[in-house]
C-alpha cells in the first residue's frame, strides 16, 4: 500500500503544501510532479484524490502539490502564470531532484509544458484536458471554451454552486458525491476565493503553440470526449504539434478524465512513466 503524507515547504518564503506518495518504506521510484488546474476549488487532493495513491502504488515517487492560492499553500503577491511557472521551478529545485516526469490537468498542463520545454531534468510529459495549452480550435470549438471560461468566472461559494459546477466536470455524475462537492467547495472559499478573483485580473498565459515542435520528452495527451470546454479536436490539433507524442481519448469521460476513468488513467500513466 501507498504510504501518503502532507507535507510543507517553504518555497520563495511562500508556504507550500503538497502530498508525496510511494510505495515502500523510501521513495525509490521515479518522482512525478503532478499539477492540478485552476477551475474553482482546485488542489492537489481536489484534482488527484483517484490518482495519487494507485500511481504510488504502480511504482511512482508521486508529488503533488498546490500552486499559490490553491488548497493549503499561502495567497502569494503576485498572481500571473509567470509567477505559477517560477514558483513550481523553485519548488522541484527546493525539492532537490535531479530528473522527474511531469503531469498537469487542464491549466496545470500549461504548466507542465512550460517545465519541460525547459527543464532538461524531465523525462516524461503527460498532458490532461488542456484549453489553456490547446489552439483555439474551430468557431464553434472557440464558442464552447469561452462558454466554459464563463461558466468557472461566474462561480460564487456555495456547495449547490459548487455541485452545478462538479456535474459539468465530470461525466460520471455518480462520483460527484456530498463528500466530493464539500471538500471541493471548503478549497473554493475564504481566501482562495479572494485568490480566485486577483487571478482574473492577472495577464492571461502566452500562447507557445510555436514552441511545442521543439519539445523533447515523450508525451502522452488524454482527453474526455464530453468534456465541455476543451473539445477533443483541439486536443487532436495539440497532439500533432509534438515531435513525439501519443494520445488517449476516452469515449465515457469529460474534462477530469483522471477521476471519470481512474482505473483505466491510472494504469496507462503508470505504463507510460514506468
Amino acid at each position: 500500500m501507498a504510504k501518503l503524507t502532507h507535507r510543507e515547504i517553504n518555497v520563495n518564503d511562500l508556504p507550500t503544501h503538497y502530498v508525496r506518495a510511494y510505495n515502500g518504506r523510501a521513495a525509490s521510484g521515479t518522482p512525478v510532479i503532478v499539477i492540478h488546474g485552476g477551475a474553482p476549488g482546485a488542489c492537489a487532493m481536489v484534482n488527484w484524490g483517484r490518482n495519487i495513491a494507485d500511481l504510488a502504488d504502480g511504482g511512482l515517487d508521486v508529488i503533488a502539490y498546490d500552486q499559490p492560492g490553491y488548497g493549503g499553500t499561502a495567497n502569494p503577491t503576485d498572481y500571473s502564470m509567470d509567477y505559477r511557472i517560477q514558483h513550481a521551478n523553485a519548488f522541484i529545485d527546493a525539492l532537490g531532484l535531479d530528473r522527474f516526469h511531469v503531469m498537469g490537468n487542464s491549466q496545470g498542463a500549461y504548466l507542465a509544458a512550460r517545465i519541460a520545454l525547459d527543464d532538461p531534468r524531465v523525462l516524461r510529459l503527460v498532458l490532461v484536458s488542456s484549453g489553456t495549452l490547446a489552439p483555439p480550435g474551430s468557431p464553434e470549438a472557440q464558442a464552447i471554451g469561452r462558454a466554459h471560461a464563463q461558466a468557472l468566472r461566474a462561480y460564487e461559494p456555495g456547495l449547490e454552486n459548487m455541485r452545478t459546477l462538479s456535474m459539468g466536470t465530470l461525466y460520471n455524475k455518480e462520483l460527484v458525491t456530498d463528500a466530493f462537492v464539500q471538500l471541493r467547495y471548503e478549497m473554493s472559499v475564504g481566501r482562495l476565493h479572494d485568490a480566485s478573483i486577483e487571478r482574473r485580473k492577472a495577464q492571461r498565459p502566452v500562447p507557445i503553440f510555436g514552441e511545442l515542435g521543439k519539445m523533447r520528452p515523450q508525451t502522452l495527451l488524454l482527453s474526455g470526449l464530453h468534456d465541455a470546454g476543451v473539445p477533443v479536436e483541439r486536443t487532436i490539433s495539440l497532439f500533432e504539434l509534438f515531435p513525439h507524442a501519443e494520445l488517449h481519448v476516452f469515449s465515457d469521460a469529460a474534462h477530469w478524465v483522471q477521476w471519470d476513468q481512474a482505473d483505466r488513467f491510472n494504469a496507462l500513466v503508470s505504463a507510460f512513466l514506468a
